[in-house]
């Protein structure tokens, strides 16, 4: 090939990618595309340096450590990005019918969103939810919900993703249920759950217990996964609410980071092996507005956890040192003025996600600043990632703006920015916990963290400075501090009734009277004993889901042994 062509044998790197490309291809691994561009002319898998020529080891070729520039050797030649829409609203039922419009119009896996009293582990009658029912997300109260949510669509045969930390555990016990009455292999499920408690501390505000105890819940479902699910991803670490808080670029990816270190750690601490557990761990990033910041993000991401996960914590197989992420486009840069254009917000987000080498992918739709999603907006959010991955030829070559001076330049910024942010962590923990902390040392940090307000402190002092930057006009919104003149018809938005509520609380009332109620005291009394010694309590949890305990109430029995949490002022 030319200068920038990818054949030849010089250098081992160059050498090493086309091996692994031609065997990938020679097993069926690539798509079946055209590979051209829109004028016709053919491009070759990637591009790097001219022949004899090998670029540095920290961007190297894709496939090869550090995945700068990826994890596969195809990039998207081998399998596009999963297009993983969000959704959730009133009840099962609803969501249910979302769920099939979504597979119907090709979107490759569900993502659920529960509703804040799910969120907060409460049930759909208690006080405190009134008024909040199926109106951010589905209500789940017990397995028979989940029965309803998956109706019709085979848990053994799609991903799911379930956006959920505090009650992540009983909820993952519900949906392991749901599974069964279906028939499905429990052990084929695949998909992932969120259960990152860390960003909940750090960013979100929704837990349920101190740290302590979290940690030790998420242990105990670390351990069952890898035991009997092992497809299955039991922790998204999620720098998305950080960044939708308030954080800098680097700052979400350094705060993100050092989370997975410290479930790296609590693995760890359990005896698990590191190349065993390490490739169940997954993230979610925000694709944020400032496009070559954002690909940048990624790709210092994938080096920094592959080395960290080599040289720090001893990963030896290739798929422990990768990081696979889930991204969605920023809620945050939406704006209530002017709503159509979110439309191009949403579309340059999600191209950078997947210049970047994005996993899978979620586009928000327009109209999310206002309400949740009308059936138009959510199709025309599905489809934005469909004209990417169709027409713009993106996904024909691996990381191709790898080698780009600016785009290199951005990445070692963000990196040695992360870095630094480490080193301050561990020195936190250092102070808290001069003896060590049994789990690790980013552990030990990421609790003087929380604990002392360390990392709420430096997301609200970047959040004030992009609201000052806003106010004086250095930095500029599009219809809010500039070109404010517009043509502007109302937007139909969704909106739930209250009869959601009203029917979900006496569905589960009726539920109470039918179900076997010395059996849930049973199973409740085994989990509230259990929970006050080192048992795994997810075999406890996925039992007393069958016999329709509610998540308030198996919640309500781990906040009596735990207690709860306030964060420091």
């Amino acid at each position: 090939m030319g200068e920038s062509g990818p054949m030849g044998e010089a250098g081992s790197g160059r050498a090493r990618w086309q091996r692994d490309y031609e065997a990938t291809q020679a097993s069926g691994g690539v798509r079946d595309a055209d590979f051209t561009t829109l004028s016709g002319d053919p491009v070759e898998p990637v591009y790097g340096p001219p022949d004899g020529v090998e670029p540095p080891e920290r961007i190297g070729w894709p496939g090869q450590f550090p995945y700068t520039r990826g994890l596969y050797p195809t990039g998207y030649r081998g399998r596009l990005w999963t297009i993983r829409q969000f959704a959730g609203f009133g009840n099962a039922e609803q969501t249910n019918q979302r769920f099939r419009d979504i597979l119907a119009a090709g979107g490759g896996g569900l993502s659920v969103a529960f509703d804040m009293p799910t969120l907060m582990g409460r049930d759909s009658d208690e006080p405190l939810s009134r008024g909040e029912v199926g109106h951010c997300g589905v209500a789940i109260d017990s397995a028979a919900d989940m029965d309803v949510l998956f109706a019709g669509i085979p848990l053994a045969d799609v991903t799911t993703s379930m956006t959920i930390s505090g009650p992540a555990v009983p909820i993952f016990a519900m949906y392991v249920v749901a599974a069964e009455r279906q028939g499905a292999d429990v052990g084929r499920l695949d998909g992932t759950l969120q259960t990152d408690i860390y960003k909940e501390y750090i960013a979100q505000k929704e837990w349920l217990f101190p740290p302590e105890p979290h940690l030790r819940l998420i242990g105990d479902l670390m351990e069952w996964v890898g035991a009997h699910v092992p497809r299955y991803k039991p922790l998204s670490v999620s720098g998305y609410h950080i960044r939708e808080a308030g954080s800098t670029a680097a700052q979400e990816l350094a705060f993100t980071l050092a989370d997975g270190f410290g479930y790296v750690e609590l693995g760890l601490s359990r005896g698990l092996d590191v190349d065993a557990f390490a490739p169940g761990l997954s993230f979610f990033f925000d694709a944020h507005v400032d496009f070559f910041e954002e690909i940048a993000k990624f790709r210092a991401a994938r080096r920094i956890w592959a080395r960290w996960l080599r040289d720090v914590y001893g990963a030896r197989s290739e798929r422990a040192q990768w990081l696979r992420f889930h991204t969605q486009t920023a809620g945050v840069s939406l704006t209530a003025q002017q709503p159509d254009n979110n439309i191009v917000r949403t579309a340059i987000e999600a191209l950078a996600a997947v210049l970047g080498g994005t996993n899978s992918l979620h586009t928000n739709a327009l109209d999310e600043v206002l309400a949740l999603p009308s059936d138009k907006a959510a199709e025309i959010a599905l489809r934005t990632q469909q004209v990417i991955a169709e027409e713009t030829g993106v996904a024909n070559v691996a990381d191709p703006l790898g080698g780009s001076w600016y785009v290199e330049a951005l990445t070692d910024r963000i990196e040695a920015e992360a870095e630094a942010i480490f080193a301050q962590v561990r020195e936190l923990g250092a102070r808290r916990y001069p003896d060590g902390h049994p789990i690790g040392p980013m552990t030990a940090g990421l609790l003087a963290g929380v604990e002392s307000g360390w990392f709420t402190g430096h997301i609200a002092d970047a959040a004030f400075e992009h609201q000052r930057a806003l106010e004086d006009g250095r930095k500029r919104i599009v219809g809010v501090n500039v070109h404010t003149d517009t043509i502007e018809t109302p937007l139909d938005i969704l909106r739930i009734s209250h009869e959601v509520e009203r029917a979900q609380v006496a569905s589960l009332a009726e539920r109470r009277a039918r179900r076997d109620g010395p059996a849930v005291e049973k199973a409740l009394a085994a989990l509230a004993e259990a929970a006050r010694t080192d048992a795994n309590l997810v075999p406890l949890l996925i039992e007393a889901a069958r016999i329709e305990a509610t998540l308030g109430e198996m919640c309500d029995v781990l906040r009596e042994a735990w207690g709860t949490y306030r964060e420091p002022v």
